[in-house]
């Protein structure tokens, strides 16, 4: 009888261990999977700010080439070319050209005078050694050059625009005299 009891004993010793067992592993499968939910929960918070933060800057680069688009404006164009053109004393009237040479003349001298004035300045600036020119982005002072690359590219990209449209402007009035010697030819 002591061998039955002995072994009752034990069966239920080694019966009760594997139940711990069971319910440590049943503990800690709920504790992996509280884990992994607010691993997850974690995870998709950091995509969600990651979204809005993408969603915030491609808002942004819209609202900037917006802001940069530039409407058309075709009829103030041609006034703007006519104003232009007036103002050196030039009228074109269907297919009439008037040129008063007047006009021309002040036009020409007042340009001649201000080129005069701004090379008198930076000639008298070159001789002191100092450049300051804040449009182009470039600065020269006695031995320092300081050269801001963003304002020249601005500068340069703003110069040449205006150069394709004063040259455009010559390319129309070429053209419209030419239409108006073959015209008047046939």
């Amino acid at each position: 009888m002591r061998y039955i009891l002995i072994s009752l004993v034990l069966l239920l010793f080694f019966a009760g261990c594997q139940e711990k067992e069971q319910q440590s592993s049943e503990v800690q499968v709920k504790h992996d999977a509280k884990i992994a939910q607010q691993a997850r929960a974690e995870a998709l918070a950091e995509y969600e700010a990651e979204k809005k933060s993408q969603l915030a800057q491609v808002q942004a680069t819209e609202a900037k080439i917006k802001a940069l688009k530039v409407p058309p404006t075709v009829q103030t164009q041609t006034e703007k070319e006519k104003d232009k053109l007036s103002e050196m004393g030039v009228k074109m009237d269907n297919d009439v050209i008037t040129i008063d040479t007047n006009k021309t003349k002040d036009f020409l001298k007042n340009l001649s005078k201000k080129m005069e004035v701004q090379m008198k300045k930076i000639s008298h600036d070159l001789d002191k050694g100092i450049i300051k020119s804040k449009e182009a982005g470039i600065d020269i002072d006695n031995g320092q050059i300081n050269i801001d690359l963003n304002k020249t590219q601005d500068f340069f990209e703003s110069w040449s625009k205006k150069i394709q449209i004063f040259a455009n402007e010559f390319d129309d009035v070429a053209k419209n005299l030419d239409d108006n010697n073959t015209n008047k030819g046939k």
